[in-house]
């Protein structure tokens, strides 16, 4: 770890360890709030209230995400400010749910607006990570990196908030005020996008470029963009897909009473499986481009959900669980390298606005549905499998469509 930060410089430094506690807090807030919205609750009233934590996470995103967009549009350098500010905000949002308790309503604005500053920290991370290293290459595996950094520190948050909740579920919060003040930190001393991106735009001038396409006014050709924004379908797509089979498993397996261990193995797996993608990523971007890895994450949830179908029981589901979270960790990783790439510095921040959002709204509508129906499990897995397919057919239909009009 020490080795890969000393290659990566300081500045990648500041930025895994903000990372590190940023994952750390929002896991400890989870782990307070486990018991209130979802295991002690009878299974009709469990589903009123995550279908409403639902809907309360999908509605305002259509007002938040034009605005950060504009933010982050007009001022390319608050993305700095804007990682040090979502984690000061969610000091004092913890530090409320402690004061205010968690068995009102207040409960669920709450827990929005952690959701919303979580996701506010997680695009600034993202539009940073390319200034944040010496040289901007190799971004596949610079995300994954960061991303095993963010499981270590998730392991760590549930067993210490794990331990905690059954003393209180304050001390958990309180904990996670306390990670929130480290993140917020260390992100103080990050470098300036608009810095990097002046420094970009001189490269590509020495190099020949003409100036308006190096600045970024215009660009050569539509290759990239419309590969782009296929690919943020596709990993929408697999993002929505994720949402559908974690919720169908929950409500598939609390229906049959199964225990906190069988929950937790479940967790486990969906995480050994974005940890094995962080692994296998780098290696794939020595191999492969960003876009044939996300059509293997497609057609490694289309796999795992066919085959689950035919054999479902806990063994099954832990391992689809894996399968997608092993898909996510793949498709997320390739978006963030190509998009980080493909985009200037100071247009990330608003890239990656519309990005996440647009993940966010997809996992909630996959979710949405072993929400409020209740599928059986089999069939619904015969659904994500179909759908699986057939995203990765449209995928590779536009990508081979593009590559012909070039």
């Amino acid at each position: 770890m020490d080795a890969a930060f000393s290659r990566n410089g300081p500045a990648f430094k500041q930025l895994a360890l903000s990372w590190g506690a940023n994952v750390l807090g929002d896991t400890l807030v989870a782990v307070g709030l486990a018991n209130t919205l979802f295991f002690d609750l009878p299974s009709g009233e469990a589903r009123d209230k995550v279908a409403l934590y639902l809907l309360l996470t999908i509605a305002p995103f259509a007002v938040v995400a034009p605005v950060l967009g504009g933010i982050f549009g007009r001022f390319p350098g608050a993305t700095r400010g804007m990682l040090v500010i979502s984690s000061t905000l969610r000091v004092f949002v913890a530090l409320a749910m402690i004061v205010v308790g968690l068995d009102t309503l207040w409960l669920f604005p709450f827990a929005f607006g952690m959701l919303v500053l979580s996701r506010l920290f997680g695009i600034s991370k993202s539009a940073l990570l390319p200034v944040a290293l010496p040289q901007p290459v190799a971004l596949v595996a610079a995300n994954a990196q960061l991303a095993r950094i963010g499981i270590y520190a998730g392991f760590v948050a549930v067993a210490v908030g794990g331990s905690a909740s059954w003393i209180s579920s304050d001390i958990t919060l309180a904990l996670a005020a306390v990670a929130f003040v480290v993140s917020a930190f260390f992100g103080l001393g990050l470098p300036d996008p608009r810095a990097a991106g002046r420094k970009a735009e001189e490269d590509a001038v020495a190099a020949g470029v003409d100036r308006a396409v190096a600045r970024g006014t215009v660009v050569p050709g539509d290759a990239h963009p419309r590969s782009l924004r296929l690919s943020r379908l596709a990993t929408a797509g697999v993002r929505m897909l994720n949402g559908f089979l974690v919720l169908l498993l929950a409500f598939e397996f609390r229906g049959q009473e199964a225990g906190a261990l069988d929950f937790g193995a479940l967790i486990a797996a969906a995480g050994i499986g974005f940890g094995l993608a962080s692994f296998i990523s780098p290696w794939l971007e020595r191999h492969l481009r960003e876009e044939p890895m996300v059509v293997a994450a497609l057609a490694i949830e289309a796999a795992a959900a066919f085959i689950a179908g035919q054999f479902f029981g806990l063994p099954a589901a832990a391992a689809l669980a894996g399968a997608a979270g092993l898909a996510w960790g793949t498709a997320k990783f390739a978006f963030d390298g190509l998009l980080q790439q493909v985009v200037r510095p100071e247009h990330r921040g608003a890239a990656f606005t519309r990005s996440e959002t647009l993940f966010q709204l997809a996992w909630v509508v996959g979710a949405i549905f072993p929400v409020t129906i209740a599928i059986d499990a089999e069939i619904g897995l015969a659904i994500a499998g179909v759908v699986a397919l057939t995203a990765q057919t449209l995928f590779v239909s536009g990508l081979l469509v593009g590559v012909e009009r070039s």
